[in-house]
């Protein structure tokens, strides 16, 4: 039998299925909910599947991973809230559409080309990974790996924050905190202060659930107040005619384009593809005017590109071992813990296991298409569950899955103190991606600089240090600069990340103006939706 055989044939265990069915609940309940990222939930999971077989905590990860993906639209096309930073596009054009009465046309079309585009990725994942995982086999030595993590921090930092000092900052943090512990290449301890709990260093899930989970629930039990804002209960027609999917054509193109290539860069994701995405269909489009407005085209191209980096992300986490977003980290940590180390050498070592990865992506992706076209008035009233409920219902998982990675008190202690960490980071406006970077990549470039420069002083440099690894290098050089200069030249009250400044300001104030617009517009009930005078999708107001 082939590896490839073998590993679709591992998907056909029950459990496997089961596995996927807990993921797939868990991933659309991530979503629904603004302010709990997919980061967290893979965290806080990651827990409980260390005692699993690796295939089995892949199809709870995996799944978890994309049907969040699908569950964070609802909350950005009902309330104007994006679920995770990746439908944070979402919010332009499906707010306006459900505020129009055509709210389940909207969750439809985004379920369809958000498929797609995990689709299209997976198709990418399969075809690219091995001739890039080939590729590095055979010329990333000690000097290209380390240039490699060098480019994959640069690039966090870069897009990760408003101010790329506090970007830097989080960076050697991190590195510093996976300086702790046992240095492989001698067996010394290193700021292990004779304490037994750190002598292999801090534990990864606790820092991850600490940083991602622990310091978002601190933050939103310190700045919560009850809002006023309901979602949109009418979802009003459900399914698009043929001039409606007409329409997608083009967008779907044009952003699924920009997401495949976003997703290849390591440390870029959904939340910055979707805007690019959103923006280089505009430019297409025949109606541009329409975008922000409730476009179909908008909503399409939004999902679709931020959708599409799933594959990417996934291809250099698998065949490079550099974590494509926050959620490849935490995959790259548990894969680690299960003795499986992601880069090149995985599809020389466990081919089965990447063949299971895609398969794993296509089902979870088919399973979330299928809830999400399911006419569920649940997911307006999941929008509605009391907050306190769900804070004390993390905490107690929290705390019981980062137990279960040690049995030990102390892993708990860490996440805890990690959390209020997290919740300093987060106001003094610290991100904590190239934190996790920092702390993951960190031995890894350590010990590849280490075996550099031990070859260095036998060997003529550029025998040592290839065009690669500096080209590699440049580009990391690059992507601090380029930012920082761009942020230079605005004026200091307008200076952002990279993810702030993908849309011009002018645009920016036209969208902000039409949501203004449509927030004088009476909430669609289903009395107005059957209504010919109030529903905007009849022919008399659709003028």
């Amino acid at each position: 039998m082939t590896p490839v055989l073998e590993g679709l044939g591992a998907l056909m265990d029950w459990s496997i299925l089961l596995y996927m069915l807990v993921g797939l609940l868990l991933g659309f309940l991530v979503g629904a909910f603004p302010g709990i990222t997919a980061t967290m939930a893979v965290a806080l999971a990651a827990g409980f599947t260390m005692t699993l077989e690796p295939v089995q905590g892949l199809a709870v990860l995996l799944t978890i991973y994309v049907a969040a993906n699908f569950g964070d639209r609802v909350p950005a096309i009902l309330v104007n809230t994006p679920g995770t930073p990746a439908s944070i596009a979402t919010t332009l054009d499906g707010y306006p559409m459900a505020k129009q009465g055509r709210a389940g046309l909207a969750l439809t079309i985004s379920a369809i080309v958000s498929a797609i585009g995990i689709l299209a990725s997976v198709v990418l994942f399969a075809l690219v990974a091995v001739p890039v995982a080939s590729f590095a086999r055979d010329y990333f030595k000690s000097p290209e790996l380390f240039a490699l993590v060098v480019f994959g921090l640069a690039v966090m930092i870069g897009i990760s924050s408003k101010s790329m000092l506090k970007g830097i900052l989080a960076a050697a943090i991190g590195l510093a905190i996976g300086t702790v512990g046992t240095y492989s290449a001698t067996g010394d301890q290193r700021f292990s202060f004779g304490i037994l709990e750190l002598m292999e260093g801090f534990n990864f899930i606790a820092v991850i659930i600490g940083l991602f989970g622990i310091a978002e629930l601190f933050d939103q039990l310190l700045t919560y107040h009850q809002t006023k804002t309901r979602p949109i209960s009418s979802l009003g027609r459900w399914w698009p005619n043929r001039s409606e999917l007409k329409q997608t054509k083009r967008a779907l193109a044009v952003s699924g384009g920009v997401g495949l290539g976003v997703g290849l860069i390591p440390a870029a994701g959904g939340d910055i593809a979707g805007l690019i995405g959103w923006q280089q269909a505009r430019r297409v489009s025949k109606t541009p005017e329409q975008f922000g407005k409730g476009s179909i085209e908008g909503i399409t191209a939004s999902d679709t590109a931020s959708s599409a980096t799933l594959g990417g992300s996934l291809t250099t986490t698998m065949a490079l071992g550099i974590p494509g977003d926050s959620v490849m980290a935490v995959m790259i940590g548990s894969m680690i813990i299960w003795g499986i180390a992601p880069g090149p050498s995985l599809f020389s070592n466990h081919p089965d296991l990447v063949a299971s990865i895609a398969g794993i992506m296509v089902i979870a992706t088919l399973l979330s298409l299928g809830l999400s076209l399911v006419r569920m008035r649940g997911m307006v009233k999941l929008l509605d569950v009391p907050r306190p409920y769900l804070w004390s219902g993390i905490l107690i998982f929290c705390i019981i899955g980062t137990y279960a990675t040690s049995n030990s008190l102390s892993t708990v202690i860490q996440m805890l103190v990690f959390g209020v960490i997290g919740l300093v980071f987060k106001r003094l406006s610290i991100p904590a991606g190239p934190v996790v970077l920092g702390l993951l990549l960190g031995p890894l470039a350590e010990e590849n600089l280490a075996r550099t420069l031990a070859l260095l002083p036998t060997k003529p440099f550029f025998e040592v240090v290839s065009p690669i690894a500096i080209v590699l290098l440049a580009l990391a050089v690059i992507s601090i600069v380029m930012p920082a200069v761009r942020n230079a030249r605005k004026p200091r009250g307008k200076r952002g990340s990279l993810a702030d400044t993908i849309l011009a300001d002018d645009l920016v104030a036209e969208v902000e103006d039409s949501h203004a617009a449509l927030q004088l517009l009476p909430d669609p009930t289903d009395d107005d939706a059957s209504s010919p005078k109030k529903n905007p999708t009849t022919k008399e107001n659709r003028s």
